[in-house]
């Protein structure tokens, strides 16, 4: 009887953001101002490098497939929780979670890998610039996104896999704003430790690498550029460096949190941390890593005057 009533849970509650009602409509109409920006800016920056040829380049076609993913990882998590500021019984089934889960993982640690790729480039083209076209061929290029693909489905599958090995009778509540790992185990009726090895493991993996190949190439890329003593090329230096290091801290900071010491994350904690890289981090990437940029405001312009 403990056994079939364990596999009777097939529905899951999500608690959101918040369960006081005068905060529901001001938060939904904030993330759905926050989602139609983040859809735009990323699509639009996808448009743009896709329709202008100058912008075909590795730098680019890194930065147009971050912001494809960027868009896909908002739109698995954003109008879900939209929909749940203004239903009242917030229901998600069991598959339909699997399947928000699976999305999540894979986007972000696609994002993880695409990030060290976008340093590894941005190395290769400041440090070397004369064998630039030698390393970042087409088919170095074409396999580092292959790689980030692959890598973020394997990463994805590998946890959802351990995920059917759980059974869920104790509560169907899930505590936070989207189906995540980490709230799932907490609910288990079985021994959740596997699960939880798993994720340390791998993720945290994942994110040492990223992270450790992220600040190695733009070490070395100041310390190319210091080298020059031009004191314009230090302050577009430290300006550039400075603005992608701020968006990887905000990406990696929750991400180290939450999945490399996961048991000791709170639910009140998880909501605030994991706004930052479903959210947050979406809306910004376009901005920080084009607005700054002369080439992506050079196309933006030509495209806006021949639209005039």
């Amino acid at each position: 009887m403990e056994e079939a009533n364990a596999t009777l849970l097939t529905e899951f509650i999500l608690t959101g953001l918040t369960q006081q009602p005068q905060w529901k409509l001001p938060l939904f109409l904030v993330f759905l101002v926050i989602y139609l920006i983040t859809m735009v800016g990323n699509l639009g920056l996808i448009s743009l490098i896709w329709n202008d040829p100058q912008l075909h380049i590795p730098m680019y076609f890194f930065l147009g497939n971050l912001a494809f993913v960027d868009a896909w990882l908002s739109s698995t998590v954003t109008p879900k929780m939209l929909a749940n500021f203004l239903d009242k019984s917030k229901i998600m089934s069991f598959s339909e979670c699997l399947m928000q889960f699976f999305s999540v993982a894979f986007n972000v640690t696609a994002e993880c890998f695409l990030l060290a790729a976008m340093a590894y480039d941005r190395y290769a083209a400041i440090c070397h610039p004369l064998l630039y076209p030698v390393i970042m061929t087409n088919k170095l290029c074409l396999g580092l996104l292959v790689l980030s693909f692959v890598g973020g489905f394997l990463h994805a599958i590998l946890h959802e896999s351990f995920l059917f090995r759980l059974t869920f009778c104790n509560s169907n509540i899930i505590r936070h704003f989207y189906c995540d790992v980490i709230p799932l185990l907490k609910i288990s009726c079985n021994d959740p430790s596997i699960n939880y090895l798993m994720i340390f493991i791998f993720s945290g993996s994942i994110q040492v690498f990223s992270i450790v190949t992220i600040l190695v190439s733009y070490t070395l890329v100041l310390f190319t550029i210091l080298k020059k003593k031009s004191e314009k090329s230090v302050r577009k230096a430290f300006s550039t460096c400075g603005a992608h290091l701020f968006s990887v801290s905000l990406y990696y900071g929750p991400l180290l949190f939450m999945y490399v010491h996961p048991a000791s994350s709170q639910a009140n904690d998880q909501d605030t941390l994991s706004l930052f890289y479903t959210v947050i981090i979406p809306v910004l990437n376009p901005f920080i890593y084009s607005l700054r940029n002369k080439q992506v405001l050079n196309a933006l312009t030509k495209m806006l005057k021949r639209n005039i």
